[in-house]
């Protein structure tokens, strides 16, 4: 292997034992990309770096963050979040695991909502993680499925990875949105799955509201409670989704309608006041500010391991396995899933899809099919340990008996579904092609 293969290897073996040893992230990504970028092509890499910030800081999409952002921090500083999951967890009766699978539906109106994975994982963070501790769950299961369920984001329509999909591979939008549908209802009911065979299996881990607290609030009156408590956040996340689904609105603008709306919400309850405001402006600029800072110092690591031949190395790692069509999709997967570990889905769209599309034409592979393959497993990529970049959002947003450990090690079944999720579009591609083609697109 050539030096910069080497460096690259160290790349990768620097930022590990930085974020071992509990450096933060932003500062991590960052001292191992300048020194081994440094090491690797000298003073090049600051001349590269200012354009690729600017790229970063310019782009538009990055504003819908802090406008979701502020909602979830509206709502859970007014409690109305805490509210909610207590409602659910006494709907759930004596289900082990109910206000996590509310989490998991929440997940997926969120992910319907944002197409941002960040932005969901936080949101979702700050809205259930505290009330979730606070009913005695596991922390890594809850963490688990908080990490699974903002991932969502990234194939449940309208996403930006089905936007930028649709360019690379020279499909309708519309046409992957549809395909989209059933992969993703596939993964949240996967999820759901497992929340309640864990419930089973471990019983102490999700407790459910106890029965002496049911008991105390009339059935009748619960149902009241629910519409009263679920009702205007639902209504919230529906507007926000209906104006991006309808047109109406692109997701930036609708994050700012999320956020006017938030503040309605919270005011119709009767829980705005200046204290209130003051501290979800505090909180969301403090988090926002987490966001843009791990992004912009992804930057460097990113731009150091490309210009060490990274992504070079690890196609030269998997050049052993056999031919055939299937061993080729294996490989592109496989691929996307490792250059998940370190590279953004934007990178990674652009660097692992054009170089196999030629292949796959002219095997006769269909791209739709091809396309869901790919999403779900970009999304596996977000969610796997160490490097996960949903692992890192809400380490940054959790409480501080919150380890680092617990969010591994929850995440680590889920990342096991998602994969069969892709296993089983592999195996079945009309759950990806058959709404498509239904409806004519």
């Amino acid at each position: 292997m050539s030096l910069n293969e080497w460096l690259a290897i160290g790349l990768l073996l620097g930022f590990f034992a930085l974020l071992m040893v509990g450096i933060p992230v932003g500062i991590t990504l960052a001292t191992a990309g300048f020194v081994f970028g440094f090491m690797g092509f000298g003073e090049s890499l600051f001349n590269l770096l200012p354009a690729r910030v600017y790229g970063v800081v310019a782009n538009y999409q990055w504003l819908a963050i802090p406008m979701f952002v502020f909602m979830g921090v509206m709502l859970e500083k007014s409690r109305l979040a805490e509210d909610l999951l207590d409602v659910i967890g006494h709907l759930a009766g004596g289900l082990r695991g109910g206000m996590a699978l509310g989490i998991i539906g929440v997940g997926v109106l969120m992910g319907a909502t944002t197409g941002i994975v960040g932005a969901t994982v936080i949101t979702l963070g700050l809205l259930t993680l505290p009330t979730l501790l606070r009913r005695g769950y596991d922390p890594g299961i809850a963490c688990g499925a908080i990490c699974a369920s903002g991932t969502l984001g990234q194939i449940i329509p309208p996403s930006l990875v089905l936007i930028l999909l649709s360019d690379i591979m020279q499909l309708s939008v519309g046409t992957l949105f549809a395909a989209a549908v059933f992969p993703g209802l596939l993964l949240a009911g996967l999820y759901c799955a497992w929340i309640v065979v864990l419930g089973m299996l471990r019983p102490d881990a999700m407790p459910p509201v106890p029965q002496a607290e049911r008991d105390g609030v009339g059935r009748a009156q619960l149902w009241w409670r629910a519409l009263k408590v679920a009702l205007p956040p639902l209504a919230l996340v529906l507007a926000v989704l209906g104006s991006i689904i309808g047109g109406v609105a692109a997701p930036t603008e609708a994050a700012s309608m999320g956020a006017l709306g938030a503040i309605a919400v919270v005011a119709l309850a009767g829980r705005l006041n200046l204290k209130v405001l003051r501290e979800v402006m505090q909180g969301t600029t403090r988090i926002s500010a987490m966001v843009l800072f791990i992004l912009i110092c992804a930057q460097v690591f990113s731009l150091a391991f490309r210009g060490l031949n990274g992504e070079v190395l690890i196609e030269d790692l998997f050049q052993f396995l056999p031919g055939g069509v299937n061993a080729d999709i294996f490989f592109l997967l496989l691929l996307i899933f490792v250059l998940g570990f370190f590279l953004e889905w934007i990178e990674i769209s652009y660097i692992a899809v054009p170089l196999f599309l030629p292949i796959f034409a002219a095997a006769g592979v269909d791209p739709v099919w091809l396309a869901m393959m790919i999403t779900v497993m970009l999304q596996t990529s977000f969610l796997t340990p160490p490097f996960g970049w949903a692992l890192f959002f809400l380490r940054g947003v959790a409480p501080p008996q919150i380890t680092t450990r617990h969010i591994y090690l929850g995440v680590l079944p889920f990342v096991g579904l998602q994969l069969l999720g892709v296993t089983l579009v592999f195996s079945f591609p009309a759950i990806a092609t058959w709404l498509p083609q239904a409806i004519g697109w």
